[in-house]
């Protein structure tokens, strides 16, 4: 059932029934918030809702689900907003639910390795929380300063240390949900062994707000980490990547494996606030990180370090001294989606296999360059879990929508290699809007039908986030 489209600012008597909900103050309908809520960090569509709420509690967000049941108003959430499917775009009148009232840390569990927090914590905020009490949440991505622990469970993000403790699904204990029908759940309970039926949690992680929408997570924590250190290697071309990848992780414990393209550094190094990490120039970096929690095992990485330099896979690189050094060689790959970001870049967030990654990339980067001779092509990417960011750059002279019509029609047959080598067309973005047409490239027609079956399920009048992963 597809829900009103009318503008609520044409409906007083719904704009004052929804300010009943919420504390005073918490609804907001000017032009500007409008613009500033209604997107996210994708710039392909043009923000429209009518209204901005935002809840302080569980109930409140049950009451403000209940009443857009009653009157037929979808309802998008709204976390940090640096999401790149535009899952949180909102373009036809939609009313925006944003978390950011909902910021609080609950309760620490140091026996059970638990924190307890609502879903407008910041990413960051939960790190600090974490090292303060001696323990560590290791889910990190460049955004993790603005975006919000709500937003990482609806896209199950993923970021900089997959290789080593997966994604966000894997840190999530326990969920409060908020259902499509305005139900309050209470999904496993924080529980690590629980054999009774279906584990309705898996189902909501990842579900971008389109069955319900998340009001408490119970986050599992980790031991802090010991003495991290970084290397950056320069290697003479990109298959050389992934026989340093096995090298290494056939001798230390990575926690991190990450690779960038020369274009990409030569915009870090523009920034003018980024170390060179040395003066060697090569076609591809990859940058590592590891405990090096002893001596033995921080001449281990440089014995392998030398082990690949005579077998020819890397031409120099450095390895961190101290925590500074450590920060710096990360800025290089962190600060990448930022920086490029001034570009309007169209970006595709891809995976398959680590094994098929050599070939994959190859194909992926003839496409492109035949496609797209005249555009800048920056890659980088999480390559020690399989998954590759390609970003095309914007000519500054080229109006954005020439630009997204032109790399739209490439993204067939870049998908169709997505296809071909059984991966994901979108790694950790999610599917949003962006994503949404192509889903067919990933998951079949029968799996389809069955999401749009579990979603009439929680959300029979369709009113949370329509549009979104699949079309209304």
């Amino acid at each position: 059932m597809n829900c009103s489209r009318v503008p609520l600012m044409n409906q007083p008597a719904w704009i004052d029934e929804l300010k009943s909900l919420v504390e005073p103050g918490k609804v907001l309908t000017d032009p500007d918030s409008l613009q500033a809520y209604g997107k996210d960090w994708t710039r392909q569509y043009d923000p429209a809702p009518s209204a901005i709420v935002f809840p302080k509690t569980a109930e409140q967000v049950q009451a403000i689900v209940r009443w857009a049941n009653t009157h037929k108003v979808a309802l998008v959430p709204s976390g940090g907003r640096t999401g790149l499917s535009a899952a949180a775009v909102a373009m036809n009148g939609e009313v925006v639910v944003s978390f950011d009232y909902m910021n609080q840390i609950l309760e620490l569990n140091v026996t059970d390795r638990t924190v307890r927090c609502q879903p407008g914590v910041i990413t960051k905020q939960l790190q600090n929380f974490a090292e303060e009490n001696g323990l560590y949440y290791p889910v990190d991505f460049a955004s993790s300063g603005s975006s919000q622990i709500g937003g990482n469970i609806g896209t199950n993000a993923g970021g900089i240390k997959v290789i080593r403790y997966g994604m966000t699904r894997n840190w999530v204990s326990g969920l409060k949900v908020v259902t499509g029908k305005g139900d309050l759940l209470e999904l496993n309970k924080d529980l690590i062994k629980n054999a009774t039926g279906y584990d309705l949690r898996q189902l909501f992680i990842g579900s971008e707000g389109t069955l319900g929408f998340v009001v408490e997570a119970t986050m599992r924590l980790d031991r802090a980490p010991n003495n991290l250190t970084c290397m950056v290697l320069g290697t003479p071309d990109f298959d050389s990547i992934m026989p340093v990848l096995h090298a290494f992780h056939g001798k230390l414990d990575l926690t991190a494996f990450e690779f960038f393209s020369d274009k990409g550094l030569a915009r870090i190094m523009a920034r003018g606030d980024v170390p060179e990490p040395f003066a060697t120039k090569t076609p591809f970096y990859a940058l590592l990180e590891f405990e090096a929690s002893n001596e033995e095992i921080a001449n281990q990485a440089l014995a392998t370090f030398e082990h690949c330099v005579e077998q020819g896979w890397v031409i120099d690189g450095v390895m961190s001294q101290s925590k500074q050094q450590l920060q710096n060689l990360w800025k290089l790959r962190e600060y990448l989606s930022e920086t490029i970001s001034h570009w309007t870049p169209y970006k595709n967030d891809i995976s398959v296999t680590v094994s098929k990654v050599p070939a994959f990339l190859r194909e992926i980067d003839a496409i492109v360059s035949a496609h797209y001779p005249d555009f800048e092509v920056v890659w980088y990417g999480h390559i020690g879990d399989g998954n590759l960011h390609l970003n095309i750059l914007k000519p500054e002279n080229l109006p954005k929508e020439a630009f997204f019509a032109t790399c739209a029609k490439v993204n067939k047959w870049v998908f169709e290699i997505v296809e071909k080598y059984n991966g994901s067309i979108s790694a950790e973005h999610g599917v949003g809007l962006v994503k949404r047409d192509y889903l067919e490239y990933s998951r079949s027609p029968m799996e389809i039908d069955y999401m749009r079956a579990v979603k009439a399920v929680f959300d029979p009048n369709g009113i949370m986030n329509p549009g979104k992963i699949f079309a209304l």
